[in-house]
């Protein structure tokens, strides 16, 4: 698989350069140099197989489009390795149903990506590495939970990860910030975009770069991107053939991971007919798509707090995936939500349908009610368990929510973060700080 850094198109490395890399020079993102597309022949023939035959299909498409890179069988069991949890779809009413992506280990659909990631890390690197190999990673939430736990104990590997001081639930934090070991946790005194800058800038540090192999485990990594394809064919294929060309898929966005990857499984052929770009009062996205003005505010923190990113990594893959299809961002849907109305929407949820939300996925939910016309078929693509809101959700449906036992087991140890300034200086310091220790063991 070749892939090229949308900054230089010059710039052209193979999927295992690409994954261990994370971003090309001048924080560039890596696209891949060919689209597949599948014939409708073709998707009948994947709808049909079981999700983990199917995925390994989807992935060996784009890996080993050129070269075989990785052969079939260890995509397999990277697969059967990463995806060891349901895919549910719960239907909600004759026109309206939800994947359920949360049953993973940290209850949140970044378990697909980062799990995918690990395995095909640890398939391709070679070791013992000849520079200490480190992962950094800014999360608003669910990302570092799913990075930790994905790498956890993993001693050739060190995670780093920042996430905004007080900007994300006591039980996101308990998730991935009780481990040590070989993770590590900054609380930054700052909004996402801040944590993400951080990361962005150390990717581009020369020092950093001549005495560590980097990566990120962000959705900025290829591999995520594709791992997540695969659940959108799963979507398909749970619902009913005569359904299939009628389908819209609202996603939670926040910095448009999720959604790159539907719009890639769109690109393969995958029967959808829209999306709905879901975004909270952070819409910066959503205005573009209304007046074509890139014009970003200052990030502003809401209950759907993964979502809370006004500068969303991932947009410019978008944007050349749209461009390279010749497609038309004006068949992409889009809304934004506020806190007041994400807030009606769980209490109606639970009123009307029976069904206990959180607020990101909540917030896909309202926008398809609102914009799902006659003769359509939505999918919401829930995002996390309620559970990981619970004081939120519990103060709006005014219900107790019983933690599942991933999370009781984390909700009583201690915090081992440290709190740091939003100051690359410092951050620097931290992760040249790991060298020495390394050398020292």
């Amino acid at each position: 698989m070749r892939l090229y850094n949308i900054k230089d198109y010059n710039e052209q490395v193979d999927f295992a350069e690409a994954i261990q890399r994370g971003l090309g020079s001048n924080k560039g993102l890596f696209f891949p140099v060919e689209l597949p597309h599948f014939n409708s022949r073709e998707i009948d023939e994947l709808l049909n197989m079981d999700f983990i035959t199917r995925s390994a299909h989807i992935l060996s498409t784009y890996i080993n489009e050129d070269t075989e890179e990785i052969p079939f069988q260890q995509i397999v069991k990277c697969v059967k390795n990463a995806f060891t949890f349901s895919i549910p779809l719960k239907y909600l009413s004759h026109n309206m149903a939800i994947l359920e992506l949360f049953h993973g280990p940290t209850l949140s659909f970044k378990d697909f990506g980062i799990r995918l990631m690990a395995q095909i890390l640890m398939a391709i690197a070679q070791k013992p590495y000849n520079k200490p190999f480190i992962i950094l990673t800014a999360t608003s939430g669910d990302t570092g939970a799913a990075v930790a736990h994905a790498f956890y104990g993993i001693d050739s590997i060190k995670i780093i990860i920042l996430y905004p001081k007080n900007k994300i639930s006591v039980l996101q934090e308990k998730m991935f910030c009780t481990l040590g070991k070989n993770i590590s946790t900054l609380s930054v005194d700052g909004q996402f975009d801040i944590c993400q800058s951080l990361v962005k800038e150390a990717f581009d540090d020369k020092e950093i770069n001549k005495k560590f192999t980097i990566n990120s485990a962000n959705s900025i990594n290829i591999s995520r991107l594709l791992a997540q394809i695969c659940y959108y064919f799963e979507a398909v294929a749970q619902i009913p053939p005569v359904l299939r060309d009628k389908l819209v898929i609202s996603v939670p966005s926040g910095n448009f991971g999720n959604l790159t990857a539907g719009l890639l499984a769109q690109s393969l052929g995958l029967p959808i007919k829209r999306f709905i770009a879901a975004t909270n009062v952070n819409d910066t996205v959503p205005r573009f798509l209304k007046d074509g003005k890139w014009n970003p505010y200052p990030t502003i923190s809401t209950l759907s707090n993964a979502m809370d990113v006004s500068q969303p990594n991932n947009w410019p893959r978008i944007e050349e995936l749209f461009s390279r299809k010749n497609w038309s961002f004006s068949t992409l849907a889009y809304g934004s939500v506020d806190d007041e109305t994400t807030r009606h929407t769980l209490y109606e949820m639970k009123k009307e349908i029976n069904y206990i939300s959180e607020p990101h996925t909540a917030i896909a939910y309202r926008l398809l009610r609102d914009q799902i016309q006659p003769g359509e078929y939505g999918i919401v693509i829930g995002t996390a368990h309620p559970a990981k809101f619970q004081n939120v959700v519990e103060t709006i449906l005014d219900t107790h929510i019983i933690l599942p036992p991933t999370l009781q087991s984390r909700s009583k140890l201690p915090i081992l973060s440290k709190d740091m300034k939003a100051d690359y200086g410092i951050f620097r310091d931290i992760i040249l700080q790991y060298s020495i220790d390394r050398e020292g063991r």
